[in-house]
């Protein structure tokens, strides 16, 4: 234990830095991104998945922004690769799948952020094995500096420098996800 405690006690502690994306420019760019979707997957039953916790609010902004006509419908998938860390661990864990069959079905995989590519790279593979009629992704942010593994992103939100950001659904150790801006985070 006391082991443990030494190791937490080296971790920084950090502060809210500049912002990088207000509320509004967050929102203007979901909707744009909402009719992209849109656009290309008229007349088809379309199955999102959000990646929990980070892309909660960006799901949610990017869903109620589809008109009724779309057959969306919302799932939910649990990845764990960070946790209190600001670094990816690289190994990457399912902690709650989806609860639809997706055979056949049109999914768009909706995360936060994608960086070394590690995690949408073992999602997607994992997505494909189950034989959708089409799987696409949409992401809130892109730091692409970071990528190790190529991964195609369809949708893009925002692309960014090698920061670790926090706020609209990103966090650090379960902190900072309620702000409505995103924002670097500084170390103190």
């Amino acid at each position: 234990m006391e082991k443990a405690e030494k190791i937490e006690k080296a971790e920084p502690d950090y502060k809210i830095g500049r912002e990088l994306f207000s509320e509004s420019e967050i929102s203007r760019r979901v909707k744009t991104l909402a009719g992209q979707v849109v656009s290309e997957t008229k007349g088809r039953d379309l199955l999102v998945v959000g990646i929990l916790n980070g892309a909660v609010i960006f799901l949610s902004d990017l869903i109620r922004r589809m008109p009724a006509e779309l057959d969306a419908k919302i799932d939910f998938m649990s990845i764990s690769s960070y946790g209190n860390a600001t670094q990816s661990s690289g190994a990457v864990r399912i902690l709650k799948d989806v609860n639809s069959d997706i055979e056949g079905r049109d999914v768009l995989i909706v995360e936060d952020i994608v960086d070394t590519g590690l995690t949408l790279s073992y999602l997607l593979n994992i997505m494909y094995t189950r034989k959708p009629a089409s799987l696409r992704t949409c992401v809130l942010l892109d730091k692409r500096e970071k990528r190790q593994v190529e991964v195609k992103v369809e949708y893009c939100g925002f692309v960014i420098p090698d920061v670790f950001v926090v706020g609209y659904g990103l966090d650090y150790g379960g902190k900072w996800r309620h702000l409505p801006s995103i924002c670097e985070l500084d170390s103190i």
